[in-house]
Formats: structure tokens, C-alpha cells, sequence
């Protein structure tokens, strides 16, 4: 089988680490959108919550931050709070990708207002193709990710809430551009949304649109020989996403409420060239990479103790990968080209119960049920110019998940959290083909989670929680079954990864200083590598999928932000984070991706009533990086450069209806990669004009 009541909106954990759910949703003047425009149904337990319902760790990016520091995809979003970094893959896939504590793209979740987003076949999801122009608020799991919200979820969840309207006519246009250091525009979004909020009913249509021709390097890249790549415009880095959301809610009362959602998100991208490597070149592009998603969300009082909320889902991924005989991209006629078309459905759903057993005590229980169908095919080249198209391949499969929850209030200042959940699937139907069917074994798998976490309020302002948490995740179907183009042998027998994630985190506030900090620890078990297998004449050595590694995760995250009159307010992150992995015949390995030390500074200065300004500054250390095989063999592991972006926003609120916002990112121009062979985009320039009623 091949293939997230303050004139400043980025204080008090918006950035931060988001103990104060209060402070997400502070406002600034007129310019910024109500609290009332966050669909709450579409959020998820996400962590532990003491008795007074404020998160035991987790990060919620609001909708002003991301404006602001122009995050206009999910994966540029999560960047902005501490534990976690975003990346690039490099190679032919060129995704954009994150780390949560060092937990990468598999052993995290992603969500849509609680409903999962799962590529059957790999999850290897693009973060950069999700935009964020009409998402209310991002929220992170960091750790602990509850287990209520279903199975997954071993290191951190990230689940994006989208927007529902707050008056009679609420409507929004949005356009920006983007443009690089000769100020030639290389990408334009529209967004915007229509809606209608009555008594006992709203509607909303809403939508964003991207459109990138390429990004421009830095004047500072060195393009001398034997580069691939000679500046300025980045060969074959041109993208074009939009996405459009239709809801229609019911609220009969002040307790209940029913929605009825669509997505659809469509997506087409390039993949830019290693800058060195001529060797493993693959000419690969994305025609299309599509979600679409219909899904029904509820929450109903039952009685004054007892509330019951539901998802039901069908969700659609359609893919297509091509691949070209060289960088012009127009044949395919040689047998490294073809055409991949993955087709997936998922369906399901899952109920929650809430039953406050008494005042200082709170029972819930949640039961998850998803079938994951995965389709492929590919058509090829055996030989030049000689055409092979494969018949469609079905996987199905089934996860279940039944979980409870217990809050527990010991004493006035003291809450007890305790939750387990049971996992497990029902493998149906797992099919390959190589000149004829194959039918895998069809072997079913199984976890236990558990968690707890206990909060201790000292005062008003101070409060110190501790947690635990030991969740498991499931191998995709790609990790049992992949052959990768002959490279592995499939394992259908692998079994689940766990984690062990321990943390301490506390917030105060000292002299108008806030303080967030958290302290983790995580230990993962039987991970899940690949590890070289010896078939003998005329195979060789070839790769096989195993749970055998193991690894350490572990570090600190501080926030600070302190306000100055009614003009000023300072603020940022920093997190310490280090990584032991320990794979098996691999001595030399370094776990890739995540920067050790990794700094985010802001200021918003109100320089005029109407006209605020934002310099912040982001800062990472080096990361672990490996060069491409075919041009150092063995592989080797070596550590890319640190690097400082300057950035600065001026958000001028000419109306209550007009704002417009211009800035800057890389002002210095940096030079930088994040992973070998692909340079970042240089210096860019925006503006943005928003027009609300």
C-alpha cells in the first residue's frame, strides 16, 4: 500500500499557556469580533478542568492573535505558544507539520469543531493547508490531551473552532496580500462570512480563499554552485486553498442548542526541489487534497444535573499525487512517474453524558465510534512510454472508544481529576495488490489510557495543578502494511505506542507580572521505527515497521506579560525542550524537527486610539537535521542554524467598520532553514483590509 476584558487580545493566555480561558476571550474595541462569534459546541474537553471549569494546562490561540501576528495557516498558528514549534517536512512530500513537546504529526490530533480530521491511509496531514482567516480560536493539548475526547491523542491535540454568528446581520469581508522585498505580490486570501443570529436560530455561510504563486527567498541565500536553486522566487512553491463552512443552529432555550455543519476545503500544491541534491529529485505535485465534511453537533439539558452532548459525522478525503519525468512537469511516460489517487470516507460519531452527582462532584462518560474506509490506486510505468493502472485497493477499519471522567472537589481550594478510557478496532477488510489481490491478516488491537490531575487554587490569582497521563496510539494502516515502493516489508502484527506524560504548571500574578509556567516529562514505549530486516539473495536488506524504540521528552515553558497603564503591555514565551531517543541499530540517530530553545516576545504599544502597534520577535535554536542519502551515505545527522525573526503590525481602526492592518515578517531579511536542503521564505510584506458591519 503505497502513500488551535483587555484592550490587548494576546495577553492572558492567548499566547500564553492558557491557564485564564477567561483572558481568550477578552476583547479589543470594535474592530475585534465578540466572544459570542466562538462556536462553543465546537469545542473539545481538550484537558482536565478543576471545579470552576478553568483548563489544567492547554493553550487557546484566539482569532486576534493570529490576525495580528499573521498566522494564516494552523500550523504557523501553533508556533506562537510554548511546547510547541511548526517545521517542514523537506523531501517530495514539502508538508508543513508540527511538534508538541517533541510529539510529532502521528502521535498528535487534529480536529474541526471536535470532529476528527484522520487520513486513513497515513495521516500524514499538511498543517499549512488548513487556513485560519475564518477560525474563531485554535485550542492546544499539550500532554494530557482527555480522554473524553476519544482515542489518539498520545502527546497533544489541536482542534480548530470555527465561527458562528452574534447579531441579526453579521457580515465580514476580508482581503489581504502578501508580497515580498521589491513589494510584487505573490499571495492573496479572501475571507469572509454572512450570517443571521435570532432568538431561537442562526445561520451562517462563511469562507476563506488563499492563492499563492511562490514565496521569494532571502537576498541573503547563497545560490552558488552545485545549488539547485539560484534566489528570488522559489522554484515550484505556488499553492491555492479555500474553504467554505455552512452552519444552521437551533437554540430552543438558554441550555440546549443543534447545528448542522458543512466543510468543504480544497487544496493544490507544489513541492519545491532539495536545493542541492540532483540524485532523489522526485517531481511531485498535488492536483487536489480535498476534506469535506458534513457533521451534526448537539448539547441538551436533560434535567438540572444531567446534560447530553453528541457528534455525528461523515467526513470525505480525495487525493491526488503526481508524479513527473522531470522539473517541467508536463510528461509522464518513465517509470518513476505515476498518478496516485487516494479516495477515503470516515463515519461516526460519539455521545458525552455530564451528571453532577452532587455540588463537589461531577461524572462524565463518552462513547466514540468511527469507520474509516481508505481507497487507492495507481497508475504507472513499468517501462518508457508503456501505461499500468491498478484496480482500486480497499482498507476498512473500525475505532471504538468508551470512556468516563470523574471531578471531584476535596476541599474549597482543592480539585481531583481522574479519568480511563478503553480503545480498541475492528480491522475489516485490508487489501494491496502486485499482480493479483493481496489480503493481509486481519488483526484487531487494543489500549487502556488513564489520567489524573490534581489543582490547588492558593488565592484569587495563584494556582498550582499537577497531572498525569498515559495514553496509547495506533499504528495507521500505512505502518502495518506499506511496502514503500519496495523499500519495507509489512508488519500487520505492530501494536500501539504509549506515552507516560507527566506535568507540573502553576500561574500567578506578582505586582502586575503574570506568570504561566509548566514543567514536562514524557516517556514513550514500544514507538514505532523502522528497523533494517535481512531477506537474503536477491532481496537484500530492506526496512520492516516494528515497536521498537523508546524515547524521553521533557523541559519547561514560561510566559510572562505585564501591562503598563492603558497604553502598553509586554509579553512572550520561551520553552526549554530536549529529546533522548534510543533506536535500535541507529546509534547515531537524533530525533528531527523541534528546536531545543525556542522564544516568542511581543509588545502592543496603543499608540493613537485608534492605531496599535505590535513588534514581536521569534527565535528558535538549532534542530536536528539529516542530508539526503544519495548525497552523503550514510545519512548524516548535523544541526541547522538558530535564527531571529523581526516582525512588526500596525492595526489602524479607522471606523467601527474599517480597519486596516499593514506589516511585516523577516524584516531583517534571515537566511534559515528548518530542515536540509529547503531554504524559508525572506523578508514579506501584507496588508490587510477588514470590513465588518
Amino acid at each position: 500500500m503505497n502513500k488551535r476584558t483587555r484592550w490587548l487580545t494576546t495577553a492572558g493566555g492567548v499566547i500564553g499557556l492558557g491557564l485564564s480561558p477567561q483572558a481568550v476571550f477578552a476583547q479589543t474595541a470594535a474592530t475585534e469580533a465578540p466572544a459570542e462569534t466562538v462556536f462553543v459546541l465546537g469545542r473539545l474537553e481538550a484537558t482536565a478542568h478543576d471545579s470552576a471549569g478553568e483548563a489544567l494546562g492547554g493553550d487557546t490561540i484566539g482569532a486576534s492573535a493570529m490576525r495580528t501576528f499573521d498566522k494564516t495557516s494552523v500550523d504557523q498558528a501553533v508556533d506562537l505558544i510554548p511546547g510547541a514549534s511548526a517545521t517542514n517536512t523537506g523531501g517530495s512530500r514539502n508538508e508543513r507539520v508540527i511538534f508538541i513537546r517533541g510529539f510529532d504529526r502521528f502521535q498528535t490530533t487534529l480536529s474541526i469543531d471536535g470532529v476528527r480530521v484522520f487520513l486513513p491511509a497515513d495521516n500524514r496531514i499538511d498543517f499549512g493547508r488548513f487556513l485560519t482567516a475564518d477560525i474563531s480560536e485554535v485550542q492546544v493539548s499539550k500532554g494530557y490531551v482527555s480522554v473524553l475526547d476519544g482515542p489518539g491523542g498520545l502527546g497533544g491535540a489541536v482542534n480548530l473552532v470555527t465561527r458562528k454568528p452574534s447579531k441579526a446581520l453579521d457580515a465580514e469581508l476580508t482581503l489581504r496580500a502578501s508580497a515580498d522585498s521589491d513589494l510584487s505580490v505573490n499571495s492573496t486570501t479572501v475571507s469572509g462570512l454572512l450570517g443571521t443570529r435570532q432568538d431561537k436560530f442562526y445561520l451562517q455561510a462563511s469562507g476563506a480563499s488563499t492563492d499563492t504563486d511562490d514565496f521569494t527567498l532571502s537576498d541573503n541565500f547563497d545560490p552558488s554552485s552545485p545549488s539547485l536553486e539560484d534566489g528570488g522566487t522559489r522554484d515550484h512553491s505556488g499553492s491555492e486553498d479555500w474553504r467554505v463552512n455552512l452552519k444552521a443552529g437551533y437554540t430552543p432555550n438558554a441550555t440546549d442548542e443543534y447545528a448542522l455543519s458543512y466543510i468543504k476545503q480544497s487544496g493544490e500544491k507544489n513541492a519545491p526541489y532539495h536545493v542541492y541534491d540532483t540524485q532523489s529529485r522526485r517531481f511531485w505535485t498535488w492536483p487536489y487534497w480535498d476534506i469535506e465534511s458534513l457533521y451534526f453537533l448537539s448539547r441538551t439539558q436533560i434535567s438540572d444535573g444531567i446534560t447530553l452532548r453528541s457528534r455525528l459525522y461523515r467526513n470525505k478525503f480525495d487525493n491526488l499525487l503526481s508524479a513527473y519525468d522531470d522539473a517541467s512537469q508536463t510528461t509522464q511516460s518513465i517509470p518513476r512517474a505515476f498518478n496516485s489517487y487516494y479516495a477515503d470516507e470516515s463515519s461516526g460519531g460519539n455521545l458525552t453524558l455530564d451528571a453532577r452527582l452532587a455540588s463537589s462532584n461531577t461524572l462524565k462518560a463518552a462513547l466514540h465510534y468511527r469507520l474509516d474506509e481508505h481507497k487507492e490506486r495507481q497508475d504507472g510505468f513499468s517501462s518508457p512510454n508503456v501505461p499500468e493502472s491498478e484496480p482500486w485497493q480497499t482498507t476498512k477499519e473500525a475505532t471504538w472508544s468508551i470512556a468516563l471522567e470523574d471531578s471531584q472537589r476535596l476541599a474549597d481550594n482543592l480539585d481531583l481529576v481522574v479519568g480511563a478510557s478503553y480503545d480498541w478496532t475492528d480491522l475489516q477488510q485490508a487489501q494491496d495488490y502486485d499482480e493479483g489481490y493481496i489480503a493481509y491478516p486481519l488483526r484487531d488491537m487494543e489500549a487502556l489510557n488513564a489520567q489524573a490531575a490534581l489543582s490547588w487554587r492558593l488565592t484569587d490569582e495563584s494556582r498550582l495543578y499537577a497531572s498525569v497521563s498515559s495514553r496509547a496510539r495506533f499504528p495507521t494502516l500505512f505502518e502495518r502494511f506499506s511496502s514503500r515502493f519496495g523499500l519495507a516489508v509489512p508488519n500487520p502484527d505492530i501494536d500501539a505506542e504509549r506515552s507516560l506524560n507527566l506535568e507540573i504548571g502553576g500561574e500567578t500574578t506578582v505586582h502586575g507580572l503574570e506568570i504561566e509556567g509548566a514543567v514536562f516529562h514524557a516517556d514513550v514505549e514500544d514507538a514505532l521505527v523502522q528497523i533494517p530486516v535481512e531477506l537474503g539473495a536477491p532481496f537484500g536488506t530492506v526496512n520492516q515497521t516494528r515497536n521498537a524504540a523508546s524515547g524521553t521528552n521533557y523541559g519547561v515553558e514560561l510566559s510572562l506579560a505585564k501591562t503598563f497603564g492603558d497604553k502598553l503591555r509586554i509579553g512572550g514565551n520561551y520553552t526549554w525542550l530536549k529529546r533522548d531517543f534510543d533506536m535500535p541499530g541507529d546509534p547515531d540517530f537524533r530525533p528531527q524537527g523541534a528546536p531545543e530553545h525556542k522564544v516568542f516576545l511581543y509588545g502592543e504599544w496603543r499608540a493613537l486610539d485608534a492605531l496599535t502597534v505590535t513588534p514581536s520577535l521569534e527565535y528558535a535554536s538549532e534542530r536536528w537535521t539529516v542530508t539526503s542519502s544519495s548525497l552523503i551515505s550514510p545519512a548524516r545527522y548535523y544541526e541547522t542554524g538558530a535564527y531571529a525573526l523581526l516582525n512588526l503590525a500596525a492595526d489602524w481602526r479607522v471606523s467601527d467598520q474599517v480597519s486596516l492592518l499593514v506589516g511585516g515578517r523577516n524584516l531583517t531579511d534571515s537566511d534559515y532553514q528548518l530542515v536540509d536542503g529547503f531554504p524559508e521564505q525572506g523578508r514579506t510584506f501584507y496588508l490587510e483590509l477588514r470590513l465588518r458591519n
